[in-house]
């Protein structure tokens, strides 16, 4: 059972939140683009609007030559008003953890899978699809305690994955974020 759970849901590292993710951690890993998740990763799921820290985490990114895709499973008007103005890739309704729209993703960010990690709030769907398709992924905080419907399913099996993960001492990121 550990060697599933490390598998499919144990992320490559953790993090407090994305804006710990530097430009200089990335190159580091040799990575060219983000994939990152929308809601509770970059902004609380009933915000549509970046903040000031959001956009400076992207402009450095850019600047820098590291592409950013949000990959959300948020509908299209909601992942819509949150990249168009900020001339950001997009893929909505992604239906993560399946595989098709890493996939698509990649294609489109025009990477390998060793140049991409994908960042997001939730084992059950940004890691688990990262890591069935291959792809590193960092796993943040949710900016909110409260979640949309649809997560609130997840995050009950999320926290019992993190419970084993934590009692096996695999991962202890609520409390120390840093390298798994």
């Amino acid at each position: 059972m550990k060697k599933l759970i490390e598998k499919y849901f144990l992320p490559s590292e953790y993090v407090n939140r994305f804006s710990e993710i530097s430009v200089e951690m990335l190159k580091n890993k040799n990575k060219k683009a983000v994939m990152i998740d929308l809601d509770n990763t970059l902004v609380a799921f009933d915000d549509s609007n970046a903040n000031e820290e959001v956009l400076n985490w992207i402009k450095e990114l850019k600047e820098n030559e590291i592409e950013v895709l949000i990959l959300s499973n948020g509908n299209r008007n909601r992942v819509e008003r949150f990249a168009i103005p900020h001339d950001l890739n997009y893929i909505h309704s992604a239906r993560k953890p399946l595989m098709k729209n890493f996939h698509l993703g990649l294609r489109m960010l025009n990477v390998l899978k060793r140049e991409v990690v994908m960042v997001g709030d939730q084992l059950m769907t940004d890691v688990l699809g990262a890591n069935r398709v291959g792809v590193d992924s960092i796993l943040v905080l949710p900016i909110k305690d409260k979640d949309g419907y649809a997560t609130f399913l997840n995050r009950r099996m999320e926290r019992v994955v993190m419970k084993w993960m934590d009692n096996k001492e695999l991962i202890n990121w609520r409390e120390n974020s840093g390298n798994v």
